[in-house]
């Protein structure tokens, strides 16, 4: 089982922006150009790049896409912050 895991995301606070993000990603836009433009997390200067990360360190709906979901498709979470889209890179 992974335990550590290293993704890219974007927080906004909106759901409709969120999936109007997965949809210009699925159409060929930049993750990191999008995460610049839309991101409210700090993240957002480094193109969404949250390095490398253990399991269990994130919010447990966070943590659960990054350890089970697919590899570079985009995923929306809803956490206590807002509305994320995320990009699982590898695990470990």
């Amino acid at each position: 089982m992974a335990r550590t895991a290293a993704a890219l995301h974007i927080l906004v606070k909106h759901q409709t922006l969120a999936e109007d993000i997965i949809k210009q990603l699925n159409k060929g836009a930049k993750f990191d150009v999008l995460a610049k433009k839309h991101s409210t997390c700090p993240s957002g200067k480094k193109g969404g790049s949250l390095g490398e990360f253990k399991k269990g360190q994130m919010v447990p709906q966070f943590d659960k896409v990054c350890f089970t979901g697919e590899l570079i498709t985009p995923h929306l979470v809803k956490t206590k912050f807002g509305w994320h889209v995320i990009k699982i890179l590898y695990r470990t």
